[in-house]
């Protein structure tokens, strides 16, 4: 019988998640059967869409998210013993896996890390995983911006949002992020490049965008949602794009902070286009999305920052401290 640990809920989440709402909990795997692969987790991933994942999860819910693990047995030989898979099975230090079924709603199959040769393995669930799926298909593909373009960026400074704001780089496109901290915004402008970067506690985004995008914004790549949006939507250019990808600023609170009034007339006047982007509906485009992500890795062109948290005990707290904002770059734990 193989030992393993997960991390649940020890109670229901009431707001802002604390330490004492989660616990360890051991767990006995069942022996492996015929077409099964056992997988011992090596690096996991800690991303705000947890914390509506689980909104009123009760006590006992295994925490979700996603995580990079070594093949240490197999009885399916197109998986092979010392493979390095990514998959969905949760705060987990070991999990059994039955390739012949049907990954839980609403993740995608895990599937084979592909080679990426000199560089960490943790970029599987970061630039080169679901983060960087979602920056390049929901940038490059929803909002489809043109060189020379204004394109703005909030929590500019995160797993997506800093992939975001070079992937524009790269297109040609000027532009301008938002982050929480002075030490943020120096990081993208200097580090990554941004045209204008400014610290949203500090600076009215009105006032932000006057400065930095005195014609307008073709792009908005919204992470946010709430009053912030609702801004940004009043600069929007005629014809201009906008992608909702999350709403961060209520995760915590049941959305009730990002309720804005509806910018129907600007949306009507401007001809915006207003899309939702869910990662998770584009599964057929992740291995491309990845690989054209990976090229531009080793050209240099797309840099990524991880903040490590070294652990499997310790998720709890990189957890809570990505969604207060102190990690830069993609949050990981190294189990």
């Amino acid at each position: 019988m193989v030992k393993a640990k997960k991390i649940v809920l020890a109670s229901r989440f009431d707001g802002e998640p604390k330490l004492s709402d989660f616990k360890v909990v051991e767990e006995d795997l069942p022996p492996l059967q015929d077409g099964q692969v056992l997988c011992e987790t090596l690096w996991l991933s800690v991303d705000p869409y947890m914390r509506i994942y689980t909104q009123g999860a009760e006590a006992g819910t295994l925490m979700p998210g996603g995580v990079v693990a070594r093949i240490v047995e197999s009885k399916a030989p197109e998986y092979p013993r010392g493979r390095f898979l990514v998959g969905y099975w949760g705060w987990r230090t070991k999990s059994v896996w039955d390739p012949r079924q049907p990954p839980a709603a609403p993740y995608p199959q895990p599937y084979l890390l592909p080679d990426f040769g000199e560089l960490p393995l943790s970029l599987g669930v970061g630039a080169l995983g679901m983060p960087g799926v979602t920056a390049n298909l929901g940038l490059l593909e929803v909002c489809a911006p043109r060189a020379g373009e204004t394109v703005v960026v909030n929590a500019a400074a995160g797993a997506v949002g800093s992939l975001v704001g070079q992937l524009a780089r790269i297109r040609g496109c000027r532009v301008v992020g938002f982050a929480g901290s002075d030490r943020k915004v120096a990081w993208l402008k200097e580090r990554l490049g941004f045209d204008a970067a400014f610290n949203y506690k500090k600076v009215a985004v009105g006032d932000a965008l006057a400065q930095a995008a005195p014609h307008g914004v073709h792009c908005y790549f919204d992470n946010v949602g709430g009053a912030f949006s609702h801004e940004v939507h009043q600069r929007m250019v005629t014809g201009g794009r906008v992608v909702v990808v999350g709403a961060i600023a209520g995760y915590n609170d049941g959305f009730d902070s990002v309720l804005v009034p509806m910018p129907q007339p600007v949306i009507l006047l401007k001809e915006l286009k207003v899309q939702g982007f869910v990662v998770w509906s584009h599964a057929h485009r992740w291995l491309e999305a990845i690989q054209q992500n990976l090229q531009w890795i080793k050209e240099g062109k797309l840099l990524f920052e991880e903040t490590v948290t070294e652990g499997f005990e310790n998720a709890p707290q990189a957890f809570i401290g990505m969604m207060r904002g102190e990690s830069t770059g993609k949050a990981v734990v190294k189990v």
